[in-house]
């Protein structure tokens, strides 16, 4: 049986995987140089600018979710930080992706997706509430408008790095 790779399909299967790991490196990399703001019930993850990428293309998905399951090894309750961080932003990639796939208005669909991941927090709020004995709900509203925050900074470049660059391919 012979089977032919054309080379199209593997300089776009490299292109992909480089794209992907180039923001999977990145998310690590601003978690970790912002670590002393990126992890405890008071949180400003400027790396969580990476979680627009997801609206533009598919790929960031699987992108931005390895890059918080390997940054949060770095977090003081990464025993349920990398498991539960990992899977619940790949389901809130998910979820933004869904909800916005219908609205036209970049900056509407930035909004609604900043303001999914600000409520998403209670997954961080439960985590530290359990390892750290925080109050849950003090530490959602502190980690919620820290995100909050942190995504609205982040999705001003983001919007303006999209009117220069097409994030899409």
């Amino acid at each position: 049986m012979n089977k032919t790779i054309s080379n199209t399909s593997v300089t776009t299967s490299v292109s992909e995987l480089t794209k992907v790991a180039l923001i999977v490196a990145l998310y690590v990399v601003v978690t970790a140089w912002f670590a002393v703001f990126s992890f405890g019930a008071i949180q400003l993850r400027m790396s969580e600018v990476f979680n627009y990428l997801a609206l533009y293309h598919k790929r960031y998905v699987l992108a931005v979710t390895l890059g918080v399951v390997f940054a949060n090894f770095m977090s003081p309750t990464w025993m349920l930080d990398v498991p539960i961080g990992g899977l619940a932003t790949f389901l809130v990639l998910i979820l933004c992706r869904a909800a916005t796939k219908n609205i036209s208005n970049q900056i509407v669909k930035m909004a609604v997706t900043a303001v999914i991941f600000a409520l998403s927090m209670f997954t961080v709020a439960g985590q530290l509430s359990i390892m750290l004995d925080l109050p849950f709900f003090y530490t959602w509203l502190t980690v919620g408008l820290g995100e909050l925050l942190s995504m609205t900074v982040g999705g001003f470049f983001v919007y303006m790095l999209s009117k220069k660059i097409d994030l899409s391919k």
